[in-house]
């Protein structure tokens, strides 16, 4: 066993705060599993990102008048979440220019209401970058109701989600009220992004989001296998990220994505490699079925 493996395996069993920050990576992967693969089947990456930081302008005017930031969070991502959605729905034309002025905007709310509050402005750096190891019992058990929260929407309307996330117009012929499942997905899109604050803050939660759902697009053929294996993946990077992070010292959020995005990495260098092998063989039928029926016809020349 490598040395920095046994290392962060014995710290483990010795420090409280270590077992909750793994314990906030597995809870965090369910919703990046669940969640992230609808964003990445509706290709809303863009509207993930944006909503992820307009949130810190809701945790800055918590923070200013001394309330909990995440209460903050909460409120400002489910506001946020329903001003996307209705500059998508009336706005589509300029709804790239809308999102990146309330992106800025939340933003430069969230860092001067921080600046102007006494002893905050350590804590900025944990929104913006995260700090697991900084994971307390409250913050865990606002995870797993966030995390129970989102389970129970995909099993309620999973069959909805799933024909809004690939084909709208094919949704509105079934029947399906379109425009109140987008609202709701990107409602859950707004919880993960609070669930995901901790983890490794506001400006890399897009990463952890998308890149384990992306690696499972590559391998799944259907949504549901996708969420699973997704959520795999993210158990894994948050474990791994963790693990690498603890004897050198590292930022543990950091090397979260650092290790999720040489996961995707990998994942695209053995699905062109497989792509390339099925051309290669697929050429070779194509030249020995050719061969066999000119050798075919010769005979009977």
């Amino acid at each position: 066993m490598p040395e920095f493996m046994s290392s962060f395996i014995t710290a483990l069993g010795q420090h409280s705060f270590l077992q909750m920050a793994l314990a906030a990576g597995l809870l965090a992967s369910v919703a990046c599993g669940l969640v992230g693969s609808l964003v990445v089947v509706k290709r809303i990456a863009y509207l993930a990102g944006g909503l992820a930081h307009m949130v810190l302008g809701g945790m800055g005017v918590a923070v200013y008048f001394h309330s909990d930031p995440m209460v903050g969070a909460v409120i400002s991502a489910l506001v946020c979440a329903l001003l996307i959605a209705w500059v998508s729905l009336h706005w589509q034309s300029r709804q790239d220019t809308v999102i990146s002025a309330m992106w800025a905007i939340g933003m430069a709310t969230g860092i001067l209401c921080i600046s102007q509050t006494q002893g905050y402005q350590v804590n900025l750096m944990s929104y913006l970058f995260g700090n697991i190891l900084l994971v307390g019992s409250t913050q865990l058990w606002l995870m797993a109701l966030i995390d129970g929260i989102l389970i129970a929407a995909v099993l309620a309307f999973y069959k909805s989600l799933e024909a809004v996330a690939f084909d709208e117009e094919y949704a509105r012929l079934r029947g399906i009220p379109v425009t109140l499942f987008y609202i709701l997905l990107l409602c859950m899109v707004a919880l993960t992004v609070v669930l995901l604050l901790q983890v490794v803050g506001l400006i890399m939660v897009i990463a952890l989001l998308t890149l384990p759902a992306a690696i499972a697009s590559h391998f799944c053929s259907s949504l549901i296998k996708m969420m699973g294996l997704a959520t795999l993946l993210g158990a894994g990077f948050t474990t791994g990220g963790l693990m690498l992070s603890w004897e050198p010292d590292l930022p543990a959020g950091a090397s979260i994505v650092v290790l999720a995005g040489a996961g995707y990495l990998f994942a695209l260098m053995i699905r062109w490699l497989w792509q390339k092998r099925q051309h290669l063989r697929l050429h070779q039928n194509t030249r020995q079925d050719a061969h066999q029926n000119t050798h075919h016809q010769d005979r009977e020349l």
